[in-house]
């Protein structure tokens, strides 16, 4: 074998540190660029806050100013560190700060242990009935099973099945009925068990619920042996109930959220607005500024300045990139919603029945950037338009086959809008198959699967358990 020197040419791409981070900001919703931006600013001291529009300054604030009035409306002063005396609206600022604390959602766990301290008990009961209480889940289940749960309790004394069972039909008697059980088939057995008025065949109908989902009570019937009367009266009982008790209490974090950029109209046009006033506004540090150097820097490579100069430099220009990675990101998400302006103007214009088929090919084409640029500035991000808020990916969709001369101009979204609408202004109970015609007289070509599945998508019920519904909210309201 000989070696030799060989000449090849080939094409490569590497990406720096630069456009890496450009790349994930570009990404990123305003929430978590937020959170980007406070881990840079503690990591980099050349990075400074020029302006911070999302708080509010109470030194800045005249007195009596609507912003102070607010503050002092959610705390427990109420005013008075204004006027230095009761005033009669600082009595009402008082009522509704209190209001505000008193409508503080309650806990199941809570709820059940205040009813809890009402029972005339002895103290042992009430405390293997704090712990059972205590075991229970959102849905009002048992976490952990009961006969081990008192395993693991060191120095609790041991608990007889007698206690324990008095125990456990002491809390499922609690509001809500039904908790401290073991699913919700257990959880609905309970329930029936604690009502007067139960029907004959209940417990044997209770092996079948799932063709009560169906409403086959001819088949129930057959099945449990008792009469169809008595299968839809118990069916008539079941509805009422709650197989999932706990979720009447359940308090769950609300998570608000916040839209990127907003669409208003303004006059017979549009205008963009980026949501800058969550996002500070950044600079670099004058004294760092003052210190970086303009040229080369200190000629002796060992010396102390000279590590210095090389800190400055290097986070001063860390900063920037940093700063001009934030305005890129700005830039290009005002330039997406532009096109999608353009492309969707008629969801702008007439709401979001109107949407067109998009791809972010389309996008891509129109601005001259890459798709997965596209697709990043896309991802998890919102628009505020005047027809409610939305994800950037809900204006691109698919098509949807139309008949006729005008071939296909309806989006899947606009399809799914259009089936909202149908079901919504409904005055009987329309079935997949019933939608799947009215959409075929506006060109909408359209199989009773596909409805069903875009049916689901928008969590709209099928036209029995839509019925079923209407039913219960009739009697509740009687």
């Amino acid at each position: 074998m000989q070696a030799s020197f060989v000449q090849r040419q080939h094409l490569g791409f590497k990406m720096n540190p630069q456009m890496y981070q450009s790349i994930k900001l570009m990404e990123l919703p305003l929430v978590d660029l937020r959170e980007k931006i406070a881990e840079e600013l503690e990591r980099n001291p050349a990075l400074e806050v020029l302006e911070d529009r999302s708080t509010v300054s109470l030194d800045g604030a005249e007195p009596g100013s609507k912003e102070v009035e607010e503050y002092f409306e959610a705390s427990s002063d109420s005013g008075f560190l204004r006027s230095g005396t009761e005033s009669a609206s600082a009595s009402d600022e008082h009522h509704h700060f209190i209001e505000g604390v008193l409508t503080r959602l309650e806990t199941l766990q809570q709820h059940l242990l205040w009813q809890l301290q009402l029972e005339p008990i002895d103290d042992e009961l009430k405390s293997i009935a704090t712990i059972l209480i205590q075991n229970l889940d959102d849905d009002g289940f048992h976490r952990e099973p009961p006969e081990t749960l008192f395993r693991e309790c060191v120095g609790f004394p041991v608990v007889t099945p007698p206690r324990m069972d008095e125990a456990m039909n002491l809390v499922r008697a609690l509001e809500p009925v039904g908790c401290c059980t073991s699913d919700y088939r257990e959880s609905l057995r309970v329930q029936i068990a604690l009502l007067r008025d139960d029907p004959s065949c209940m417990e044997c109908t209770m092996d079948h619920l799932e063709l009560f989902d169906k409403g086959n009570f001819s088949a129930m019937a057959k099945k449990t042996g008792c009469g169809k009367d008595n299968v839809r009266a118990c069916f008539d009982l079941v509805k009422h109930l709650s197989p999932f008790p706990g979720r009447l209490f359940s308090v769950k974090e609300v998570r608000f959220v916040v839209p990127d950029v907003q669409v208003a109209r303004d006059g017979n046009d549009f205008v963009i607005i980026l949501n800058n006033e969550v996002i500070p506004v950044l600079g670099i540090n004058p004294f760092f500024r003052k210190l970086n150097p303009a040229g080369k820097g200190s000629q002796d490579a060992g010396s102390q300045n000279h590590l210095a100069h090389e800190f400055v430099r290097e986070n001063v220009r860390e900063a920037k990139t940093f700063i001009n990675s934030i305005a890129m990101r700005n830039h290009t998400l005002k330039m997406v919603v532009r096109a999608l302006l353009e492309f969707q103007r008629p969801f702008f214009t007439d709401g979001p029945k109107y949407l067109v088929p998009l791809t972010l090919n389309d996008i891509a084409m129109e601005l001259g950037i890459h798709q997965a640029t596209v697709s990043r500035i896309a991802n998890g991000k919102y628009m505020q338009t005047e027809w409610g808020i939305f994800e950037l990916r809900r204006f691109f969709t698919n098509s949807i086959s139309g008949t006729g001369s005008t071939g296909s101009q309806y989006s899947k979204e606009g399809v799914k809008a259009i089936i909202r609408e149908l079901v919504e202004a409904e005055k009987q109970n329309l079935s997949d198959n019933d939608i799947s015609e009215l959409l075929a007289e506006r060109g909408i070509s359209l199989a009773r699967r596909t409805v069903a599945k875009y049916r689901k998508e928008l969590a709209l019920g099928s036209s029995y358990s839509r019925e079923c519904g209407a039913t219960t909210e009739k009697a509740i309201k009687a």
